[in-house]
C-alpha cells in the first residue's frame, strides 16, 4: 500500500446507514483523522436551540454559524465555543433541526470551508451526505453506505434507547423518513451517490463486517 499521509476517503449515505461508526473505526485502523461532519451540523442546531435562535430563521442561524468555533478532541468529544457539547448532539430536538440547518447555503458554505481546510492538512476519513459529491469531489475513494429504511430506523431507535430517549420505533421511522426527504430534496448539495462511488448496502451486516469490507476497498485502492 502507498503511504497514508494524504489519503482522502469519503463515506456518504442516509441517516442510520452506519456511516459514523464505520468511518470512525476505519480511520482508527488506518491511523488517520476521522472528521465527523454530521456532528458539525448538529453543533449548529444545538447552539441555535441553546441560544433560543429559531431553527427556521435562516438569517439568524447563518449568522450564528459564521462565528461558531467547533473543535474535536482526541477522545472524540465535540467542543463548541470552548464548551463540551457531545452529550447534547443526539437529542431528538437536535435530530429534527439538523436537516433544516444543513439546508441553509450559508451554513453549508461555512462548514464545507472548515472541512476542506482540515482535509488539506493530511489524510482523512470524512462521512456525511455530500462528501464525495461536494466537499471532497476529488477524494481518492468514495463509498456510499445505505440500508433498508426500516433497519436504519431500528438502528437509530436502539441508539436512542441506550441513551435514555423513549421514542417509539414508529416515531423514529417517521422522523428519519422526513430527514431523508429534506436531505435528498435540498437545493444545495443534496444527498446523492457520487458517480464514482462504491455502493455498499449494509442491510443485515454486522458493524465489523461493514468495517472489514471498507478496509478491503481501501487496500484495493491503495495497493
Amino acid at each position: 500500500m502507498r503511504g497514508n499521509g494524504r489519503w482522502q476517503i469519503a463515506i456518504d449515505g442516509p441517516a442510520g446507514a452506519g456511516k459514523s461508526t464505520v468511518a470512525k473505526e476505519v480511520a482508527k485502523r488506518l491511523g488517520i483523522l476521522y472528521l465527523d461532519t454530521g456532528a458539525m451540523y448538529r453543533t449548529i442546531a444545538y447552539k441555535a436551540l441553546q441560544e433560543g435562535v429559531p431553527i427556521g430563521d435562516e438569517a439568524a442561524v447563518s449568522a450564528l454559524a459564521e462565528d461558531i468555533r467547533i473543535e474535536f478532541s482526541a477522545d472524540e468529544r465535540v467542543w463548541c465555543d470552548g464548551l463540551d457539547v457531545t452529550e447534547g448532539l443526539r437529542t431528538p430536538e437536535v435530530s429534527k433541526g439538523v436537516s433544516v440547518v444543513a439546508a441553509y447555503p450559508a451554513v453549508r458554505r461555512r462548514l464545507v470551508e472548515l472541512q476542506r481546510a482540515e482535509a488539506r492538512r493530511g489524510g482523512v476519513v470524512m462521512d456525511g451526505r455530500d462528501i464525495g459529491t461536494h466537499v471532497l469531489p476529488h477524494a481518492d475513494l468514495k463509498i456510499f453506505l445505505t440500508a433498508d429504511p426500516l433497519e436504519r430506523a431500528r438502528r437509530r431507535w436502539l441508539e436512542l434507547q441506550r441513551s435514555g430517549k423513549n421514542l417509539t420505533l414508529e416515531e423514529v421511522a417517521q422522523d428519519m423518513a422526513e430527514r431523508d426527504r429534506r436531505d435528498t430534496q435540498r437545493e444545495m448539495a443534496p444527498l446523492e451517490e457520487a458517480k464514482d462511488a462504491i455502493l455498499l448496502d449494509t442491510t443485515g451486516l454486522s458493524v465489523e463486517t461493514i468495517i472489514e469490507r471498507v478496509i478491503a476497498m481501501v487496500r484495493e485502492e491503495y495497493r
